[in-house]
Parts: C-alpha cells; structure tokens; sequence
C-alpha cells in the first residue's frame, strides 16, 4: 500500500495539510494512505490550531510520496540545518510535491536544481531568491517532482498522487465526491486538466 507523508510544520497552513491528506485518505480502499507528518508530536497551525502528529518526521524516508506543506515559518524552516537533515529524500524512488512555501524547502533541499515551479505570492520572492524560475500556474511536475502554487491548489496536488499512485479513475471518484453540489464534472475536469497540463508543460 503506497504510503504518504504529508510534512507539516509548526505554523503550517491548514488548507495544504488537511485539503491534500483528506483527498488522498479517501483512496484507502484502493490501498493509498495519507498521514500528517510533523517534526514534534504536536505543531501549531499559522491559526492556533493544535495537531498531534500522525507519523514522526522520520517516516519520510520509509514513505512512497512526501508532501511539504507550506506555512508561515518556511524560512525559519529552510535555516534550521537540524531539521533539514531530517528530510532524507529520494526523488528516484519518491514521488516528491510542495505546496506553495514548501517550494523553498525543495530548493533547500537541491531538489529544483534547473526547474521552475510554482509557489504562492507572499513566497514567490523569496522562491525567487534562492535561484528557482516561479511559474504563473498552478501547479507543474517534472518527473517525480512537483510544485502547486495558491492554498486551494492542494488539491492538484493530490489529484497528482492520485493518478500517479492509483489511477485516474480512483481520482476522478474522489473528487467527483467531494466537489460542490451541480459543479461536479467541471472541478474533477479542472483539476484533472491542471495536472495533466502541468506535467506536459516542458515536453
């Protein structure tokens, strides 16, 4: 059962944690799991929400696919040498996503070397600083790597390790499910269309 590791730090983004482990977690019976994954037992949402962790943040290294969420301490994350030597990541054998903020972590990492991606406004800056090209999109893959920029992207990025882990058809019932009332084909379509157009971006 492939396995995934959401990263979440304390003053995280609670759209980009919850938004991308509760889309996923609704694959289980199609055997993909999500967990929230954080670096103490319990981190503080950028709001003051209290979340006990799933998984220590060891459990990357054991996971198919590692989310890194953004939050409001990002750069205090990629300066803190400690911590980055936690994220042991393979991009050969992972799937590998960030969500807005989490770009810097990727660059942290020397994870974007040569490829854009995509980020939020607030961080498009500092992305931009550490050497990474933001693209004006939602979200963009290459390879095993991906990058969705904007809160509410979160769920391309999971609709990506859903069709990448899964299938497309477990995807499309997912959100299928969870879209607004009468709006169910065009949010499965665009999310699908963002993927699928993010992935063949640079072919």
């Amino acid at each position: 059962m492939p396995q995934v590791a959401v990263v979440t730090f304390d003053g995280f983004n609670e759209l980009d944690s919850f938004i991308a482990s509760a889309l996923i977690n609704r694959c289980r019976k199609d055997g993909l799991e999500a967990f929230i994954t954080t670096p103490t037992p319990v981190v503080t949402s950028m709001n003051g929400v209290e979340v006990t962790g799933q998984r220590p943040m060891e459990f990357v290294t054991e996971a198919d696919v590692v989310l890194i969420g953004s939050g409001v301490k990002a750069r205090e994350v990629v300066a803190d040498d400690h911590l980055i030597s936690r994220l042991t990541l393979d991009p050969a054998r992972q799937l590998i996503g960030a969500q807005c903020s989490g770009a810097l972590v990727l660059s942290r990492l020397g994870l974007l070397d040569g490829m854009p991606a995509c980020t939020d406004m607030k961080s498009r800056p500092f992305v931009e600083a550490s050497g990474v090209t933001v693209l004006d999109v939602p979200f963009h893959a290459e390879g095993n790597i991906a990058t969705a920029g904007g809160c509410l992207s979160s769920q391309y990025l999971a609709t990506w390790v859903m069709t990448r882990t899964v299938g497309e058809a477990p995807a499309r019932g997912v959100l299928d499910y969870v879209a607004p009332v009468g709006e169910n084909k065009e949010t499965v379509e665009r999310a699908l269309r963002a993927v699928h157009t993010g992935e063949a971006a640079l072919r």
